[in-house]
């Protein structure tokens, strides 16, 4: 079932991330939201290399609703370029991937 995907968000506090996640769920952009604290994040920004604490969220959600989340974590997120990426899912229990299906939707507007 390739039109389903997770998408992965990391942030700096995990209580925001936990807010935005009940956001995108309460838009209806993903079904879920699997957050996870904390998470050692070791990356280089500008030059240095940065070890931190961070949250991270599991999205589960529509591919076609990727851009729209990307689109609200670029706008909310507290970083200037946010963390997110996706994954295929390409199979699973069929009743939890149609649940996925049903409680999401593209935007109205």
């Amino acid at each position: 079932m390739t039109e389903l995907c997770e998408v992965v968000i990391t942030a700096p506090d995990p209580d925001w991330l936990a807010e935005f996640t009940g956001q995108l769920v309460s838009e209806r952009l993903c079904a879920s939201g699997h957050n996870y604290t904390p998470v050692r994040s070791i990356y280089r920004w500008r030059g240095q290399v940065h070890d931190r604490q961070e949250g991270r969220v599991s999205l589960h959600t529509r591919r076609s609703l990727v851009p729209a989340i990307v689109r609200r974590a670029k706008e909310l997120h507290p970083y200037e370029v946010p963390g997110i990426s996706s994954r295929v899912i390409d199979d699973g229990n069929p009743d939890y991937l149609q649940w996925i299906l049903d409680e999401t939707q593209e935007p109205t507007s």
